[in-house]
């Protein structure tokens, strides 16, 4: 089966000149099968949103793709024209935002803005279009009532669901989430999530959850790509990334947010700060926060080495891990 969404050794740089353009994202694979919800975490500024705006064709100029392929059901949606894309989007692939009050239209009713929408993907009926609305707002917990507010009357939850709404209107195959809960507190951003895992068990559609919290993916997301410095550095099942994650990087994740429950204990935070994009250091990009940096990890590009037939990681300490069980093999 064809899968919903394939990224190949895709590279997207910010500038003019591609000689001098600054790498945002770097030789990044990714696969998300129908029905799955994959999920990206890291830190700001690891170029998570670049690749989110690059995988529903909204990346804009100087932001450019330098090299790679987004395909969408089988087809490279880099090689379609604007207007292909304007028909795709929100009919086949869909993306909420985290500011939901520069998503939406601040002077014109939610209902307009649903109106306007449906009218472009070419829903003649005005009774359709708004029997299409008050079902998505139903969908999404919301009383269709609110579709006649503006964006400014509604709490920050209610803005966030009705972009969700908006997103789902016409039943798209992928939808890509990029930090939709971040500005919200956690019983509603807990509300959200539950309801979008109901979404998507009703309506079938794909996810990409997007965030920097990696605790929220480890309980919604089947599978998650770790990313650092424009590239993925880990990625496999979720599940299994939580039991025994791999790269240094994703550990420091892991423990940057408290158990719910045992002892209190005193929460270390990362040292350091991600790398300038435009200086990578030598090397392996984290080396300078790592924790377990060897000599080799300052001036040899890590390979990437398959932990199993899913879980992959890209780090030094994986092939001397991978050296060290040959030798002592029998």
């Amino acid at each position: 089966m064809t899968p919903v969404l394939e990224i190949s050794d895709l590279s997207i740089g910010y500038g003019w000149d591609e000689s001098s353009a600054l790498i945002a994202v770097r030789d990044v694979s990714l696969v998300v099968e129908a029905g799955e919800v994959l999920g990206i975490a890291g830190e700001s500024g690891c170029g998570k949103s670049t690749l989110a705006m690059a995988a529903t064709g909204l990346l804009e100029p100087p932001g450019r793709v330098l090299g790679g392929r987004i395909d969408y059901e089988g087809v490279d949606i880099t090689s379609l024209s604007a207007e292909a894309l304007r028909e795709m989007r929100l009919k086949d692939i869909s993306i909420v935002f985290q500011a939901s009050m520069n998503a939406l239209n601040p002077v014109m009713r939610i209902r307009a803005q649903f109106d306007d929408a449906l009218r472009a993907h070419g829903v003649r009926s005005e009774s359709e279009r708004g029997r299409m609305a008050e079902e998505a707002f139903e969908l999404v917990r919301v009383p269709p009532r609110f579709l006649e507010a503006y964006p400014h009357q509604l709490s920050g939850g209610m803005r966030q669901r009705a972009l969700i709404a908006l997103a789902i209107v016409m039943r798209p195959n992928l939808l890509v989430l990029d930090e939709p809960t971040t500005a919200l507190d956690v019983v509603v951003q807990r509300s959200i999530i539950q309801s979008l895992s109901q979404l998507r068990r009703e309506l079938g559609f794909a996810i990409v959850f997007i965030t920097h919290d990696l605790s929220l993916l480890m309980e919604m997301a089947d599978r998650v790509a770790i990313m650092y410095a424009g590239g993925i550095v880990e990625q496999g099942p979720a599940r299994e990334l939580y039991r025994s994650a791999g790269h240094p990087y994703t550990r420091a994740l892991l423990t940057a947010f408290p158990p719910i429950e045992g002892e209190r204990r005193r929460q270390d935070g990362l040292p350091g700060r991600p790398p300038d994009m435009r200086e990578l250091p030598p090397g392996c990009p984290f080396a300078p926060r790592c924790p377990e940096v060897m000599d080799q990890c300052r001036t040899v590009t890590p390979p990437s080495v398959w932990r199993t037939e899913a879980h992959r990681v890209v780090c030094h300490l994986e092939t001397n891990a991978t050296h060290a069980e040959e030798e002592v093999a029998p």
